[in-house]
């Protein structure tokens, strides 16, 4: 959308930020049946991340630890995965699943991505749909700061199509709704991270109402960043359309 459609759009759409989501509080225990269609974009985010066997991967935004599993896979028995989870509830529902699963190399940390105390330096590092933390430099920075240089990244989740699409822009806006404090920045939801990482490939899916975003962690910005370097221009991420998952 242009900027002046996105603010007629956005106009219409709940002032909710700063507010807790009751999707990630009272009703996280139905999480998993309410997102459950999601489920091969998921597994399409993740697929899209680089990690090798006996490596870390931090999962930003863990939620009740769907992604954790097909991440516990792909670095196997030898690997490690830290998931980052701000909601008490949704990082308690995700322990247990850790449990019941036996996966005995994921970690769930209970903390906003912003303060997350993370205790290793990581190889990878996956923000499965989760806007908000996207929309949070400091966020970002704090995972930056614990990822080693040209560490692989991948995220992805909704966005705002091309503004004459506006029935799937309003499927868009009622299937992420209760899952977003705001919809800022959802015509872009990677503008913050963009500059901290090169290479970037971009992947719409869905009609444009999706994303999947790829790249590598800047040295500069990575755990063992250099003093900072003169800012420089970021290209925009290259695009490419494809069909919804069918």
């Amino acid at each position: 959308m242009t900027k002046s459609a996105h603010s007629a759009f956005a106009a219409h759409l709940p002032a909710q930020r700063g507010a807790r989501q009751p999707a990630y509080s009272e009703e996280a225990g139905s999480y998993d049946r309410r997102t459950g269609a999601f489920q091969a974009y998921r597994q399409a985010i993740v697929e899209a991340l680089p990690v090798r066997p006996g490596e870390v991967v931090l999962d930003v935004g863990c939620g009740t630890g769907l992604c954790c599993g097909l991440l516990a896979e792909k670095v196997g028995s030898q690997g490690v995965v830290v998931g980052i989870e701000e909601s008490p509830e949704m990082a308690a529902i995700a322990r247990e699943r850790v449990a019941h699963e036996g996966w005995d190399n994921v970690t769930i940390v209970q903390s906003g991505a912003q303060d997350a105390q993370i205790a290793v330096t990581a190889d990878a590092a996956l923000f499965c749909a989760v806007h908000d933390i996207l929309q949070s430099p400091d966020a970002l920075q704090n995972v930056m700061d614990h990822l080693r240089p040209d560490a692989p990244v991948a995220a992805g989740g909704g966005k705002w199509a091309d503004p004459w699409l506006v029935a799937v822009n309003m499927q868009a806006r009622i299937l992420h709704a209760p899952y977003v404090r705001s919809f800022e920045g959802f015509d872009r939801p990677w503008h913050h991270l963009e500059p901290l990482i090169e290479d970037v490939q971009l992947r719409e899916l869905a009609f444009g109402s999706g994303y999947v975003l790829t790249g590598h962690v800047k040295p500069t910005c990575s755990a063992r960043r250099r003093d900072p370097a003169p800012p420089t221009s970021t290209p925009r991420a290259r695009r490419a359309r494809t069909d919804p998952a069918r």
